[in-house]
């Protein structure tokens, strides 16, 4: 039988953040159907808003991390 998989992962209690372009993004969660993530986008100390994006621009470490496979 096959496995199924989770719709979404919620990731904000793993505190797991990369840094681009001078912003901070910690992960919020995974949708795996769609491969996006939200975010929580900070600029220094500054909150910015929410933001999705596609797990393809995450950094390599945190693709093998979250492994959607």
């Amino acid at each position: 039988m096959a496995k199924k998989k989770k719709p979404t992962i919620e990731l904000s209690d793993k505190k797991i953040s990369f840094t681009r372009d001078g912003r901070t993004y910690k992960l919020i969660r995974f949708y795996q159907k769609e491969m996006t993530l939200d975010t929580m986008v900070y600029e220094g100390e500054e909150k910015i808003g929410q933001q999705k994006i596609a797990f393809a621009h995450l950094p390599k470490d945190l693709k093998k991390e979250l492994h959607p496979n």
